[in-house]
């Protein structure tokens, strides 16, 4: 069954979502997924690019934009481009991509502003009406780990 995962922050800072991303990404490359990032635009996406560059010292997440046709592990792309592989998929637009619901799992990351938090509500009413299994990751509660 296809899954979509939430993960919710405490903080309406957008950087937030691409900084807590860096530490979703490490998790999923570990356990061997292949993930695309679907950025807004070009600019977005060599962001991106730069910030899992620069995420940790210590780590190393093989990552590319898609354009440059490296099959890294982590592909970042905008617009049209899409990957060969339909594993993991990384919503960092508000409305989901009708290709995003070929994958197996959906990721969001989501703050507290009002644009991204309505938006994430469509989207996870979409996953839902698709037989999306939904995991909620609260972020904001204390006992979480």
């Amino acid at each position: 069954m296809p899954r979509s995962d939430f993960y919710i922050l405490p903080t309406d800072d957008p950087q937030a979502r691409r900084r807590f991303l860096c530490k979703v990404l490490e998790k999923v490359y570990t356990l061997g997924h292949r993930v695309y990032i679907r950025a807004g635009d070009e600019t977005s996406a060599r962001q991106l690019d730069e910030l899992l560059w620069e995420f940790r010292t210590d780590a190393f997440l093989p990552h590319s934009l898609i354009a440059e046709q490296l099959n890294s592990a982590i592909e970042i792309g905008y617009g049209d481009s899409l990957p060969e592989h339909r594993d993991v998929y990384v919503n960092l637009e508000l409305e989901v991509a009708d290709v995003a619901l070929g994958f197996e799992r959906i990721i969001e990351v989501v703050v507290q502003q009002q644009d991204i938090l309505d938006a994430t509500r469509a989207n996870y009413r979409r996953y839902k009406q698709q037989g999306y299994e939904i995991r909620m990751n609260d972020m904001r509660r204390k006992d979480q780990p």
